[in-house]
């Protein structure tokens, strides 16, 4: 985990990258909250980036819990107000430690969760992956979405062909535990805090299935909470050429909230 730090600063946000990934593609992002005034938090998540553990492979999804939860608690050290943020895969396990843990986060910011998967596995294959996740658990498929998929951005692409950080693989058991962990987010929406959630969505996402992303933000009984599609836009929407858009949307969710913080805490003195 890495602590990048603002001069004058007025909130921290913890940002969880999402599946085969690794802090280092969201180096644009953090520039930008940076520069906003905010404290960046980040890490690369348990068998991905430079983390030694096996590579594309978890025992179980609390592992994940279990490190954005530390990445938070140690977020909370600067006094700061702590924002969390988290794409795709990232997202759903923002909303996984969320339900579980009682974290001291002012506000929610998603970017495409993954509330459901648009190209699953044949029935045949969940089947295999079934029994292989008793007797094989660490075995590793193909999980490579294709250049491409994520974002329209040719010097994204780039990028990711060049990134030997990239997981192309994962295994049986982190697929299972995907897969459960996508059922417990659309059963337990009850659970969810009733903190200030927007959630940011691509229009034409050719990885996570959006229709289950909006069944399950219409399920939330939040308070204050808002949901933003764009039409045209692939998975990574903060990756596309249309990025400076979505990043000011998401900010001016963060500066609104902080200003009507603010007001109601000098109403409170």
């Amino acid at each position: 985990m890495w602590i990048w730090k603002a001069d004058s600063a007025k909130a921290v946000i913890v940002i969880v990258h999402g599946a085969g990934e690794h802090h280092g593609r969201y180096k644009w992002l953090r520039s930008q909250w940076i520069s906003k005034g905010y404290h960046v938090v980040m890490g690369d998540l348990p068998g991905q980036g430079s983390t030694r553990r096996k590579r594309g492979h978890i025992e179980s999804f609390d592992e994940y819990i279990e490190v954005i939860e530390s990445w938070v608690i140690q977020a909370r050290q600067t006094d700061l107000p702590v924002f969390l943020f988290g794409h795709s895969m990232g997202g759903l396990a923002v909303i996984r430690v969320l339900t579980e843990k009682n974290l001291p986060v002012k506000a929610v910011l998603l970017s495409s969760p993954c509330l459901g998967i648009i190209n699953k596995p044949s029935k045949a294959v969940d089947t295999v992956a079934k029994v292989l996740n008793k007797v094989y658990p660490s075995l590793l498929l193909n999980a490579d979405q294709g250049l491409g998929n994520g974002t329209r951005s040719e010097e994204m692409i780039k990028r990711d062909i060049e990134d030997k950080l990239l997981v192309k693989k994962v295994s049986v058991r982190w697929y299972r535990e995907l897969v459960s962990a996508i059922k417990l987010a659309h059963r337990t929406t009850e659970r969810f805090p009733d903190i200030p959630l927007v959630l940011v969505q691509a229009g034409n996402d050719l990885i996570v299935d959006k229709w289950k992303v909006r069944e399950w933000f219409n399920k939330l009984p939040l308070i204050e909470k808002s949901y933003k599609e764009w039409p045209d836009l692939y998975h990574e929407v903060l990756n596309e050429p249309e990025r400076d858009q979505v990043f000011q949307y998401l900010n001016h969710f963060l500066e609104r909230f902080i200003l009507e913080e603010g007001v109601q805490t000098i109403r409170e003195r």
